[in-house]
């Protein structure tokens, strides 16, 4: 066993326990702003029928959701306080005196970053995902039972699908219990030529397998009085659990799930720029997490040599942020359409890896 690799293993093990003792109070952090949030709605919605655990039992569920978008800050500001940490115990000048490069203990916070990045990706994500889901759910039922969970007042959901009769095209004003059911339902029944057949103006519509069930619908062909049912049947291809994926909230679809949802969405020609978004940037995860650290390299290093260490680490942080809005700032650009979701989610971890890679061989290495 060399002195390098037992180094290297006490650095990986210094930066794993500092980046998950700072997740885990920015976590505890987010639960208690979050219950503060679900009190102040509870309050305003008769709150003497929702009960405390209830409110606890949804903070908790959105928790995993939530700790995946803070996990890049967290990963960057314990970086800087492993850094700083090895620095204050003079550990960083000792391995500089006995001839290791800065790459010998950067390397391993990267190895460490990149690892999180995969667990976080292939084993976390889908737990999230469920987590989320029964969150909105049980959101859904404690607050919204007589309103939508997604309210598209302004110009509705619109869906195209086919079924065994052949294409339609939905417009519904509410959607609620996440797509399954509709209210304010206009469709659009083409056969399998594509020709126009008839026209339904329904209260509702149900989501059942292989079929929509609309409710005082009146329909409308050419050539025909307009007719009204109490209950009328319309075929589809979705099932349930796809429409409520995608009018669900995207981070409800886990990583593993998106590649056939995405597919699927495809096919019946949902829209799925969002869901595409998603799955690339949890592909380049573990890279932003490598580049956090980078970054964190980058702002830290130079000052343990010429002190000015509060400074460096605030501006490490400073970066941290406008890499965020940079981030934040292309992936609004994915999903409006203007770049690809592949562009969109990897120019910004491509571009940090560069600048960050750059900086610190000019300044350890030039």
């Amino acid at each position: 066993m060399t002195a390098a690799g037992t180094f290297a293993r006490y650095v990986s093990w210094r930066f794993l326990m500092t980046i998950l003792g700072v997740t885990a109070l920015c976590v505890a952090l987010l639960f208690f702003a979050d219950m503060i949030e679900l009190l102040r709605r509870s309050g305003k919605d008769d709150g003497a029928s929702i009960s405390a655990s209830t409110l606890v039992a949804i903070s908790l569920l959105r928790l995993p959701s939530r700790s995946e978008i803070i996990l890049p800050f967290t990963v960057l500001i314990g970086s800087i306080g492993a850094f700083l940490v090895l620095s204050r115990k003079s550990e960083l000048i000792v391995v500089r005196a006995a001839g290791m490069s800065a790459w010998q203990f950067i390397m391993p916070g990267v190895f460490v970053a990149v690892m999180l990045g995969i667990f976080m990706v292939t084993v976390y994500n889908p737990v999230s995902a469920m987590a989320q889901l029964a969150s909105e759910r049980l959101y859904a039922k404690t607050f919204d039972k007589k309103s939508s969970l997604l309210d598209t007042k302004s110009a509705g959901a619109w869906l195209r699908q086919d079924g065994t009769d052949g294409q339609s095209v939905i417009h519904a004003r509410i959607v609620s219990n996440r797509g399954l059911s509709l209210g304010g339902v206009s469709a659009w029944q083409f056969d399998s030529e594509k020709n126009f057949i008839e026209r339904i103006e329904a209260d509702s519509a149900e989501l059942k397998k292989g079929y929509w069930v609309l409710s005082q619908a009146t329909v409308s062909a050419a050539g025909r009085e307009p007719a009204f049912y109490d209950q009328y049947l319309l075929s589809t291809h979705l099932t349930p659990t796809h429409v409520n994926d995608s009018l669900g909230s995207v981070s409800s679809v886990s990583f593993w799930e998106l590649p056939a949802f995405i597919d699927l969405a495809d096919k019946a020609g949902l829209p799925a720029t969002r869901h595409k978004l998603r799955f690339q940037m949890l592909l380049s995860l573990p890279l932003l997490l490598a580049v956090m650290v980078l970054l964190a390299a980058t702002c830290t290093l130079q000052s343990f040599r010429f002190g000015k260490i509060q400074t460096m680490a605030l501006i490490g942080m400073g970066s941290g942020f406008l890499f965020f809005l940079f981030r934040e700032v292309s992936r609004n650009i994915g999903n409006s359409g203007l770049a690809a979701p592949e562009v969109a989610a990897w120019a910004p971890v491509a571009i940090g890896a560069l600048l960050t890679t750059t900086a610190l061989l000019y300044r350890e290495d030039g």
